[in-house]
């Protein structure tokens, strides 16, 4: 333990450590919503899609973060317009761009002079590595999602709901649903920093099903969803500086494992319903 509080003494450790709370603070809010809403599936496809960006990004010359945080943005705008179009299509399409933006993204890179880019620094995090440039854009990002969400947050109650109730209420949907996956597209920037693409929809779902569990309210659900993930977040990075593991597949396993262990316990409660319940009545 002391050789932990002892690391904290380094600027990547810290930074790390930062990086992980407000990536943790954003997918417990964003991910309870992906949750209530089932978007998973979109989500992962716009994280994959972003990878495009990654490679756009080091074709021009351009900072990474950037190049990911226009093409995620694109993918979740597009995604949007074809869910909302054609439903009964979206699963396809979403596929095809999960597919095109990751490989665009390699081939750009490949395509890059003189560079060869550690893919898997991207693929599966590099929380160790995030600068201060990297930190104060997750700090911005979080600051624009947590206004966003505290702003609309009754008409995304009432859209997770029922959307053809919010729009009998005079809830805007459409745009309020385009508004939910730039916040997505934001959420995925920050999580690429610490789990990377490959991992990225297990914080963003894990912790807010988990939450779902044991909250009567969206509002709970997402304050726990916060707390399971910053738990998550620093045990995995913890136990990653212990055994010199990679970092963001060790948060995954963290979180992972307190999936399995909810649902023993979800299930033990089940089963003593009956025995508790006593006899039955004659």
């Amino acid at each position: 333990m002391t050789d932990v509080f002892a690391a904290l003494g380094f600027d990547f450790m810290r930074n790390a450590l930062l990086a992980g709370l407000m990536a943790g603070l954003t997918c417990g809010i964003i991910g309870t919503l992906v949750v209530v809403n089932r978007l998973v599936f979109l989500s992962g496809g716009i994280a994959h899609a972003s990878y495009g960006g990654v490679g756009l990004a080091f074709f021009f010359g351009l900072a990474p973060a950037l190049g990911i945080v226009g093409f995620a943005i694109l993918s979740a705008l597009a995604m949007a317009a074809v869910t909302l179009k054609a439903k009964h299509r979206a699963d396809t399409v979403i596929g095809v761009m999960w597919a095109v933006g990751m490989a665009l993204g390699v081939i750009l890179i490949d395509l890059t002079p003189g560079y060869n880019a550690d893919l898997m620094s991207y693929l599966f995090g590099s929380i160790l590595t995030v600068p201060d440039s990297d930190l104060w854009l997750m700090l911005a990002l979080n600051a624009v999602i947590l206004l966003t969400v505290g702003f609309f947050y009754h008409d995304f109650l009432a859209m997770s709901y029922d959307e053809e109730f919010a729009q009998v209420r005079g809830v805007p949907v459409r745009p309020l649903y385009y508004v939910l996956l730039v916040m997505i597209a934001l959420a995925v920037v920050m999580v690429i920093q610490v789990v990377g693409l490959i991992l990225v929809i297990a914080l963003l779902t894990i912790p807010p099903y988990i939450a779902e569990r044991h909250a009567g309210s969206l509002g709970r659900m997402m304050g726990y969803a916060v707390v399971l993930n910053l738990v998550f977040t620093t045990t995995g990075l913890w136990l990653a500086y212990v055994f010199n593991l990679t970092s963001g597949a060790t948060i995954i396993m963290v979180a992972a494992a307190g999936f399995f262990i909810s649902l023993a316990v979800q299930r033990l409660r089940r089963n003593r319903v009956p025995s508790d319940a006593g006899p039955e009545p004659a």
